[in-house]
């Protein structure tokens, strides 16, 4: 059976985005984005919600010109061969290629695409990820926590759901951001 991981760029103080939104102060320097990318590779299929979807699709024709970074080109690489699935009630339509829509997130569902897969499976954007965790469909959780206190916005984590973790590794970087990764435990 294959597993769902949760992994999310965070500040110090728990916050995948500020009270505005705004996420700039998480984006990973050389070191920690090959790191990301090493996570990546084994992924099978990445579960998405709209506001994750919409800023992920940028990797869809990102990491193509000749100045790009390796890491970068990787990425992008492993982002378009890997296949997307976005919950959506308001989405019209996507736009990249290996992607579906689904309107309604069914845990039942996610459950059959994790015993039927071969594949390591990712759930993206928090709100989306709270939800997996709820309903216990989570296996791991990765955190990448920035050395900065955002004072508030939207939480890497959900509010109101109990989930226990066993940390099972942890990496500095140079950088100050720090990697944790945690087992799920019912």
């Amino acid at each position: 059976m294959a597993r769902l991981i949760y992994s999310a760029i965070a500040s110090l103080d728990g916050y995948v985005e500020d009270e505005k939104g705004e996420f700039g102060w998480a984006a990973p320097d050389e070191e920690v984005h090959a790191v990301v990318n090493e996570l990546e590779r084994p992924i099978g299929t990445y579960l998405y919600g709209r506001r994750m979807y919409e800023t992920m699709a940028y990797w869809e024709t990102a990491g193509l010109g000749p100045g790009e970074r390796t890491v970068t080109r990787d990425y992008a690489e492993l982002w378009r061969a890997t296949e997307k699935i976005v919950f959506s009630r308001t989405l019209e339509s996507v736009t990249t290629a290996r992607t579906r829509l689904e309107r309604d997130f069914d845990p039942a569902a996610i459950r059959r695409l994790k015993a039927e897969s071969t594949r390591d499976l990712t759930v993206g954007g928090a709100e989306l990820a709270g939800r997996a965790l709820a309903a216990g469909l989570v296996d791991e959780v990765h955190l990448f926590l920035h050395p900065i206190s955002v004072g508030g916005g939207k939480p890497a984590l959900p509010r109101g759901v109990r989930v226990h973790l066993e940390l099972l590794a942890e990496r500095p970087f140079r950088s100050g951001v720090f990697h944790l990764r945690y087992a799920v435990r019912p």
